[in-house]
């Protein structure tokens, strides 16, 4: 289904009062308001193929209905998300779970919904219906060269279903690892996944970037082969420049200091992009700020320091995408949610007062620096969101907005109570 325009216009209209009252609160202590305006009406964040369906665990899955049954009607789906906040242009395929068959016709029926596609995502980390070779003990590291040539032409694949959406990225995530001591030899591993890797990225088109995500665990509980962000930063760099590091927000160990990773990837050049969620325990895939939106805003503020030092471009320079999954709660719910939480994140992070900040640094100020970060923080900044979505067409308030246009009752009625989203 499309949204029509009036419909969102008709709930803003409903709102206005509020809202302006709100934003006229904040907006009188905003200096650079104008520019943060600016910058939140571009910043858009891709949704991924597959999380338009119900996510689930080893013990069950729960739909809520309506799910989309086909790459078409995911992009409806993504249409319908970006119809409302106006910050997600853009689609992620998960090959081979969403394989266009016809391209032309995808691209144009992406065209309809405002939206383009974001990098493509391979799949190595399953065994895939009539595939010839096992993943079981791995893929790009495997001892046997025949698998690891079959996860490289896999990867060689997608690239060239990407050429066809015209993306520009080829992700790559891995489940290779061991269970038990002896299982592997970690260098030989490591060298494996090193060629194979050279092979994928000798098929790159010149104006393609591969991002090289990293985890420390799952499936793998012994080792993983690109386990934490070194790994995958050595892994970068021993391949050449269209080469850099993803980091999945979820994919670290309790306390890890993510906002120093991405301060010192930036610093490199080889920070790739984003894979949003949250965790209470290690790779939950939960909402977008739902456990700790303090550190979502910490991460923020390195990526907004750190982009401005190289002269980047906060809304095209990387990438930007969620990675979760939505096993209780209605996925575009949970989507609108998720992309709410990271534009909060980044207006926090614009409204840190950068010259006091460094000036306190310099003084080793430390309570001072502290009062600086903590004072955007604590700035309610979801008025200025909620205006930019406004100036881009969109809704006010996308959750209400969603929940008063009766979106999934829609969706049920068209698609089925019963129907299971294609990967999952």
């Amino acid at each position: 289904m499309q949204i029509e325009k009036y419909t969102v216009d008709e709930l803003n209209h409903q709102q206005a009062k509020k809202h302006q009252r709100r934003f006229e609160g904040v907006a009188t202590d905003i200096n650079n308001l104008d520019e943060v305006l600016q910058k939140l009406g571009i910043f858009n964040i891709a949704i991924p193929s597959w999380a338009l369906g119900t996510g689930g665990t080893r013990f069950g899955r729960f739909s809520g209905g309506g799910e989309p049954r086909s790459l078409e009607e995911k992009i409806e789906d993504v249409g319908v998300i970006h119809a409302l906040n106006k910050s997600s242009n853009s689609i992620s395929l998960h090959i081979p779970w969403d394989i266009p068959d016809n391209a032309s016709a995808i691209k144009a029926l992406a065209s309809q919904n405002g939206l383009h596609f974001d990098a493509v995502n391979s799949n190595t980390f399953q065994d895939q219906k009539d595939q010839k070779l096992s993943y079981k003990f791995g893929s790009l590291h495997h001892v046997d060269k025949a698998i690891r040539k079959q996860a490289v032409e896999h990867n060689i694949e997608v690239i060239k279903y990407g050429k066809q959406l015209d993306s520009k990225a080829l992700s790559v995530w891995l489940s290779d690892g061991s269970n038990f001591p002896g299982q592997l030899n970690f260098r030989q591993a490591f060298q494996n996944t090193l060629e194979s890797l050279q092979e994928i990225y000798a098929a790159l088109p010149d104006d393609w970037k591969i991002w090289v995500e990293y985890k420390p665990y799952e499936p793998n509980f012994y080792s993983t082969t690109i386990g934490d962000w070194g790994q995958s930063y050595l892994l970068a760099s021993k391949l050449g420049a269209k080469a850099s590091t993803l980091v999945d927000l979820g994919h670290h160990l309790q306390g890890t200091n993510i906002e120093q990773i991405v301060s010192l990837l930036l610093m490199e050049g080889k920070l790739a992009g984003f894979h949003f969620n949250d965790s209470k325990y290690g790779d939950d895939d939960l909402t977008v700020g739902s456990i700790n939106p303090y550190q979502l805003f910490l991460i923020f503020n390195e990526l907004v320091e750190g982009m401005d030092a190289r002269g980047m471009d906060h809304a095209t320079s990387i990438g930007w995408m969620i990675d979760a999954s939505h096993n209780v709660k209605d996925p575009i719910e949970d989507l609108l949610q998720s992309v709410q939480a990271i534009k909060i994140a980044y207006a926090q992070a614009l409204l840190v007062d950068k010259k006091a900040l460094v000036a306190a640094q310099n003084n080793n100020d430390v309570a001072l620096a502290q009062e600086i970060l903590q004072q955007a923080y604590r700035t309610d900044v979801r008025s200025l969101v909620a205006e930019a979505s406004l100036r881009n067409g969109g809704a006010l308030d996308p959750i209400n907005a969603y929940r008063k246009l009766n979106i999934r009752e829609h969706l049920i009625k068209e698609r089925g109570l019963k129907t299971v989203a294609t990967g999952l």
